[in-house]
């Protein structure tokens, strides 16, 4: 069985430990990869600056992408992402605190997947990061692989 891994961009910390926490909680218990800007998503997206040699045929089966970051921000992350033949199925969820309606639309225009809004009390979050778990490495079908 192939290994789904989940990539988590976010730069807060607060909200890594509780999305791992709330993943954890929920027995799902895939490999979470970690970054903590948009300029490292896309050097381990596209296998450049300190992530030059791994290996590009093991993609993330989903990304979790906070918008608001430091160096390049979530939705240049995802242009990029939807811009690059090797990346441009990978499913993206943007997963926020923003409540901006211009980011929910700007998302969408770019392509992503789906829009969740990080609920502040965290059973409430480990809920909804349990629904997105499920649904993303259990039920969707994944883009064939090339």
């Amino acid at each position: 069985m192939e290994n789904k891994t989940i990539l988590l961009v976010e730069d807060n910390l607060d909200d890594i430990d509780l999305t791992l926490h709330a993943l954890k909680k929920n027995n799902i218990r895939n490999e979470v990869m970690v970054v903590y800007d948009g300029a490292e998503a896309l050097d381990f997206l596209f296998g450049t600056g300190k992530y030059s040699s791994r290996n590009l045929s093991s993609m993330p089966t989903v990304i979790l992408l906070d918008i608001k970051l430091p160096k390049i921000d979530g939705l240049e992350v995802l242009r990029q992402i939807r811009a690059n033949e090797l990346t441009k199925l990978l499913p993206v969820v943007i997963l926020t605190s923003s409540k901006e309606e211009q980011d929910i639309i700007n998302g969408y225009s770019l392509g992503v997947n789906s829009y969740v809004r990080k609920p502040v009390d965290f059973n409430q979050f480990a809920e909804a990061v349990s629904h997105m778990g499920l649904y993303w490495l259990l039920v969707n079908e994944a883009p064939p692989k090339k």
